[in-house]
């Protein structure tokens, strides 16, 4: 099957969680909005899919994938339904359930991590909240950023099956490769 992408072409964000799993797989898609316009992609393609009526489940925001008929919206869920059709999931429910919960709090990390460069508002701009930014900064790195790393170190030392090297059993899966993310983007964030 062949997936559609569609998230903001010149951002990484949530979307690339999505893309990461997609590309370690060799998975077959294409990243709607990152295609000429002349090809049918473009931001234009993506807000066309984002506003169609006919879509049946639309999404909030992006990212969301098509599958098929399928239209599957917010990160983690895209996730959940990837994960085992590419080979990025435990086999078991358990293991399955565990992994989502883990791509869960990295949500709640990534929703913390974004709020930090925008605590008054999304819709502002950095530069109009600089002084609130500094001060949710200094909170999240002194307080709450600490906590989410040592609970995924916990987590990695405690996966016997992995190693010190998967989150989940003795594989790569979607939690994985977003934790990677994660991490490159704290790098980005908080150099």
């Amino acid at each position: 099957m062949k997936y559609e992408l569609y998230y903001w072409p010149t951002v990484q964000g949530r979307g690339e969680f999505v893309r990461l799993a997609l590309e370690d797989a060799g998975a077959d898609y294409v990243d709607v909005a990152r295609l000429p316009e002349g090809s049918g992609g473009g931001e234009a393609a993506l807000l066309r899919m984002l506003d169609s009526p006919s879509t049946g489940h639309p999404s909030f925001a992006p990212p969301f994938l098509k599958a098929g008929r399928r239209l599957i919206g917010q990160t983690a869920n895209i996730l959940l339904f990837l994960a085992p059709r590419l080979g990025l999931a435990p086999r078991d429910e358990t293991g399955l359930l565990w992994a989502h919960q883990l791509q869960l709090t990295i949500a709640d990390l990534v929703a913390e991590v974004h709020d930090t460069h925008h605590p008054i508002a999304g819709s502002l701009y950095y530069e109009d909240q600089r002084e609130e930014a500094k001060r949710r900064s200094s909170h999240f790195r002194r307080e709450r950023l600490p906590k989410y790393l040592g609970y995924f170190e916990r987590v990695l030392a405690d996966n016997a099956r992995g190693r010190k090297r998967f989150l989940v059993g003795s594989a790569t899966t979607t939690a994985d490769l977003s934790l990677f993310q994660l991490i490159e983007g704290l790098r980005y964030a908080f150099p």
